[in-house]
């Protein structure tokens, strides 16, 4: 059975990732950017048998992949930015397959910075991937769409996860892994704990140590000293992205323009008053 860590991309998946394989997989709580490969993320092309040729290819194989890693009989943390609503009538998941799921959102204010830098894009372009309902991402390997991940739209994928009764999930706001980031960070790993059926409760030593050692500025300066490999590679500059780039200095009220705020802010509602964002 899966337990999914799931977000809009940019969102704080791969720090709440960190977070875990430091918890659940290493002795002390000590964070390498190795034990990230307890976690890997899905769809990827080692969950697949085959060459994925299409979208439709790719769709049609999400349940069986998941279906394999069930046979395992073993439960498997695994990362995704997929929308959790179906491709033309493919669903991304089943109850069958999924155990739980610790969804992550962020403030798209702040999300559009960081897609333009992850991505590339302009802000008006980065607009245009946040509000668009056919949207999806893959690695840059032609012809083969194992990594392909269904998006749609930010609002969209948000309800998705959120309003999904098939599973049991915890919904992390991005923002307070700063402002209370020990009480958010223990309450994941109460969840995670009930769902992995461990009444050992919080080892609250080995919790602070993997907050300590998963902290964004540890997390940026240790890419800077040792690289990420999943960073994406920039064309231009010839050579691979700050992956742990902005982080919480990310500040929309002092580098979004303003037409594209409005936009955001009209276009995304009701989601953000639902969740909080004034």
């Amino acid at each position: 059975m899966i337990i999914w860590i799931a977000s809009y991309p940019k969102s704080g998946n791969t720090y709440i990732r960190s977070f875990l394989s430091a918890y659940y997989f290493s002795k002390d709580g000590t964070f390498d950017f190795d034990l990230l490969n307890n976690i890997k993320q899905f769809p990827n092309t080692e969950f697949f048998d085959t060459n994925i040729k299409d979208l439709d290819e790719a769709s049609s194989n999400w349940v069986y992949a998941q279906k394999k890693i069930k046979d395992q009989n073993k439960i498997k943390f695994l990362k995704t930015h997929s929308c959790l609503g179906a491709y033309k009538g493919k669903p991304f998941t089943t109850i069958d397959y999924s155990l739980g799921g610790i969804y992550i959102v962020r403030d798209p204010r702040n999300v559009i910075s960081s897609v333009m830098n992850h991505f590339s894009l302009s802000v008006d372009e980065a607009y245009e991937f946040m509000t668009d309902i056919h949207r999806g991402t893959k690695a840059k390997i032609e012809d083969d769409y194992s990594t392909y991940s269904y998006l749609s739209t930010w609002a969209n994928h948000y309800k998705s996860w959120v309003n999904s009764k098939n599973f049991r999930k915890i919904v992390i706001k991005y923002e307070d892994l700063e402002i209370d980031k020990y009480e958010t960070f223990r309450d994941i790993i109460v969840f995670t704990n009930t769902l992995l059926n461990n009444s050992d409760g919080v080892d609250k030593i080995k919790l602070e140590r993997a907050i300590e050692t998963t902290n964004f500025n540890v997390l940026k300066n240790k890419e800077k000293n040792e690289g990420f490999k999943e960073a994406l590679y920039s064309e231009d500059k010839g050579e691979k992205k700050v992956f742990f780039n902005m982080g919480f200095n990310n500040r929309w009220k002092k580098i979004l323009r303003e037409d594209i705020r409005k936009k955001l802010e009209d276009i995304f509602k009701n989601e953000m008053e639902d969740i909080g964002y004034k």
